[in-house]
């Protein structure tokens, strides 16, 4: 266990919103005003979605250098559903996601054999979705050629 990357996040909040410093950067977290924010920010659910593709994509990245394979990007579209009344305190209801969708359509001249051999390896070493996974999570993902 050695070369272990750590990461951490600071910040402050007031009310539903957080003002959060990662390293140089500067991210804020809310929620929309139906909920009580001031909708300043992307709230935390949709964030983890983001925090899935932004992962989805770097892995991809290292991955297709491994397998000379030519990515010329990729436009994710995710999903994700839950039940809102487990986070309300509804006792029966699980407060996190029910499913998860990840759509990716890949810019690239290779073949659909490539791309489904890019999302395979993407899938398995990528940290938030090997995360969904483990949680049990039912995670569905459909890679295709742009």
């Amino acid at each position: 266990m050695t070369n272990m990357m750590k990461f951490q996040v600071t910040g402050t909040s007031n009310k539903m919103k957080s003002e959060l410093k990662i390293n140089k950067h500067a991210i804020t977290i809310d929620e929309p005003a139906n909920m009580g924010g001031t909708d300043l920010g992307p709230d935390p659910i949709s964030n983890l979605l983001a925090s899935l593709a932004g992962c989805e994509n770097v892995i991809a990245n290292l991955v297709a250098k491994e397998m000379k394979f030519n990515l010329q990007g990729i436009e994710f579209d995710m999903k994700g559903e839950l039940d809102p009344r487990g986070l309300m305190g509804q006792a029966d209801v699980q407060p996190f996601f029910n499913q998860v969708s990840v759509y990716a359509k890949v810019k690239t001249d290779e073949t659909q054999e490539r791309i489904d051999e890019l999302k395979e390896k993407v899938d398995a070493r990528c940290p938030v979705f090997t995360m969904f996974k483990a949680a049990g999570i039912p995670i569905e993902a459909t890679w295709e050629k742009a």
